[in-house]
Order: structure tokens, then C-alpha cells, then sequence
């Protein structure tokens, strides 16, 4: 087993064919199923099951592809760190949820070090996501919220994971509209009220995240329902089609993408809870430590 094989089975897990993940890979079709036929005999399981339709995962292929997820990600940031051209530099992850009090943390944190040479990164992604990149060291600090609705599977993940998550803030539930919205100037408004339109959310795309959305109300039923996986879509959507999201009330006037939307506070009560997750026992890095004491500035609970 090498990497290389471990990559092309995480390509054709990804891809709707051999033909199209072999494109990808930048190598022939026969080469790419000749490799993973070599992988599977010498592992001795069956990853992919092969019909006249196409290929699939097996249950064993699945839970191969979890492992390997996590294998080529440590080797991504092995390869990173010791094998980039140019000398050494200084390295520093975050992930995050949707939230730009965490963008700006960490852009504070690059301006106070402002090292000579550095590879740092910002993960905005998916709350599995977010736990996963922190477990698994591709970030050091990762920053997440839950509602009441999925606080339970949250905290059960934050152990299993063994993670430690510190409160920062906790945050009423507010809807956002654009500001030339009829219904920009109200103060309080019921989801009732909002059922003419559509609620745009971040999609986690995958149906076993349900329950790990980042917003509140995660298991009302919205007439009108849109998902988005990028922010600047979702303002567009947000702006031409008069919808609405559900999140904190926090607005930065500092972030261009947030400039056009209002937010109300929300009837339907189900406040937010928003904090930053580590490794248990971890040893941060000068970095890490400076990105959270960037954080701590907006703890409010």
C-alpha cells in the first residue's frame, strides 16, 4: 500500500466513474484500476463493487475511506512542512464555521506576528469539518456553535474526538434580509411571517450532518428553502430573491460580503452557543495561543 493508491481511492469514492476520476488523476483508466485491484488484494477487502451500472463503495470500502481520508490528510501537512521548497517557514491552521469574528482573529493574529516567511491557513467549512481538521491536527483551533436542538450531538462528537470546547458567546436567534427588504425595518419577527420566503442556509452536504448545521431551528420545516456552500452566493440569493438566514445578529461593518444586510431578532427562540475547540491536553504552538487570546477579546459568557 502507498499513498498514491490511498489518493486514487479517495479520487473514485469522489468521482461517478473510473473514466472520470482516472481524468482527474492524470493517468489511464487501466493503470487506475489495475492499482486499486493491487490495493484490495493486498489489503484483502473488496473497496468498490462493480456493476454494468458503475461502481460503488462496500461497507468495508466505506470505512476504508475514513481512515484514508485521515492518513493522506496527515500527509498533507508531513509533506507541507518538511518537503516545500524554499526553506523553513512558520506554519499555523484555524478552521471555522461561518463566523467573521474568527476571520478577523486570525488576521489579527497574522498582522501581530507578521513572521518573514509562513504557509498559514483558514479553513470557512462544514462542521464536521471543523471537528475533523482539529482531531486529526490539520488545524490547531477550530471555532463551532450548536443550538439547543443539536448540543447533545455536538458535545457527544467533542468527546469521542477528544476535544475540549471553551464557551465564548451565547446568541439570541436573529434572521437576515436585505436592506431593502419590506420587512428590513422591523425589530422582531415569527418564521411565520417569513413563509412567503425563501430561508437560504449552508449546506453541510451530507445527509448524516443534518443535525450538525450551524444554524438554529435546524429541524423547522421551511416552505421555501434554499442551501448554499459559499457566503458571496448566499448574500446574492439573500439580495435577488428576498430571502432570508438564520444566524447570531453578529454583522461586521469591517466585512465587505455582510455591507446590504439588516438583522431581526427572531420570535422562535433557539439561542446559539458559540466557542472555540482544541485538542485535549494539546500543546499549542506561540501561534495558537495568540489566535485564541485574539478570540477571548469577544468572550462574553
Amino acid at each position: 500500500m502507498n499513498i498514491s493508491q490511498i489518493k486514487y481511492v479517495l479520487e473514485v469514492a469522489r468521482s461517478s466513474s473510473i473514466r472520470e476520476a482516472a481524468t482527474k488523476l492524470y493517468i489511464s483508466q487501466p493503470a487506475l484500476s489495475t492499482s486499486i485491484k493491487e490495493l484490495e488484494e493486498e489489503i484483502g477487502i473488496l473497496i468498490f463493487e462493480r456493476t454494468s451500472k458503475g461502481i460503488s463503495l462496500t461497507d468495508a470500502g466505506r470505512e476504508f475511506v475514513e481512515y484514508a481520508k485521515k492518513t493522506v490528510s496527515q500527509y498533507e501537512i508531513l509533506e507541507d512542512r518538511y518537503l516545500s521548497n524554499g526553506g523553513t517557514k512558520e506554519h499555523f491552521s484555524v478552521s471555522t464555521q461561518h463566523y467573521t469574528f474568527a476571520i478577523k482573529a486570525f488576521t489579527d493574529t497574522v498582522k501581530h506576528h507578521d513572521p518573514d516567511r509562513y504557509e498559514f491557513s483558514i479553513h470557512e467549512t462544514k462542521t464536521r469539518d471543523v471537528l475533523e481538521n482539529v482531531r486529526s491536527f490539520k488545524s490547531e483551533v477550530g471555532v463551532i456553535s450548536f443550538s439547543g436542538g443539536n448540543e447533545s450531538l455536538v458535545k457527544k462528537l467533542i468527546k469521542e474526538y477528544s476535544l475540549e470546547f471553551v464557551p465564548l458567546m451565547r446568541r439570541d436567534t436573529y434572521v437576515y434580509v436585505w436592506k431593502d427588504n419590506k420587512l428590513a425595518k422591523r425589530k422582531k419577527i415569527s418564521l411565520k411571517e417569513l413563509a412567503e420566503y425563501p430561508c437560504v442556509s449552508f449546506d453541510q452536504s451530507d445527509v448524516s450532518n443534518f443535525y450538525l448545521t450551524e444554524e438554529a431551528l435546524a429541524d423547522y420545516d421551511f416552505p421555501k428553502h434554499i442551501k448554499s456552500d459559499d457566503r458571496a452566493t448566499t448574500m446574492e440569493i439573500i439580495a435577488n430573491l428576498q430571502g432570508y438566514s438564520i444566524g447570531s445578529g453578529m454583522l461586521s461593518e469591517e466585512d465587505a460580503t455582510l455591507k446590504g444586510l439588516v438583522a431581526i431578532k427572531l420570535k422562535e427562540e433557539d439561542p446559539l452557543t458559540i466557542g472555540y475547540i482544541v485538542r485535549k491536553d494539546s500543546n499549542l504552538s506561540e501561534y495558537g495561543r495568540s489566535y485564541i487570546n485574539e478570540l477571548l477579546k469577544y468572550k462574553e459568557i
